[in-house]
């Protein structure tokens, strides 16, 4: 069995974020999914929690980061093309997030924008081309 990634993330209010990376097209895996938290499916290996302050909370004694005003991280996936980069970003921006930073970056070999989320948290989305990659 592959490792897989669960990105644990705390959310003010789960409905709303859980309405936002829909709107991204992202979808919820039910099994682990209640009032608390979300199971945010990204792909096969990758999913995203999104959990409620006060059950994040439990995780941790330290201070939630306020992710408006602080980075405690950048979440950067890949993806298959330059459209899509860019349609990602315009549907995170239709559904409340905001650009950042406000333009995309193209280093020719490798293309990326980001959005922060409704609470913050720092995405980027990233197209690099096939040759560039080594195996």
């Amino acid at each position: 069995m592959p490792t897989q990634v669960f990105v644990n993330f705390p959310v003010k209010d789960l409905e709303k974020s859980k309405a936002f990376f829909s709107h991204l097209g992202y979808t919820f895996n039910p099994q682990f999914t209640d009032e608390k938290a979300a199971c945010m499916v990204i792909s096969d290996t990758i999913y995203s929690m999104l959990v409620t302050e006060a059950m994040f909370k439990t995780f941790t004694p330290k201070t939630i980061a306020d992710g408006h005003s602080t980075k405690e991280v950048i979440v950067c996936l890949s993806c298959e093309s330059r459209a899509k980069v860019d349609e990602t970003i315009s549907k995170a921006v239709a559904a409340g997030g905001k650009a950042w930073p406000v333009e995309p970056l193209d280093h020719g070999f490798m293309y990326y924008h980001g959005f922060t989320d409704l609470d913050g948290h720092h995405w980027e989305i990233m197209f690099m081309e096939p040759s560039h990659v080594q195996e």
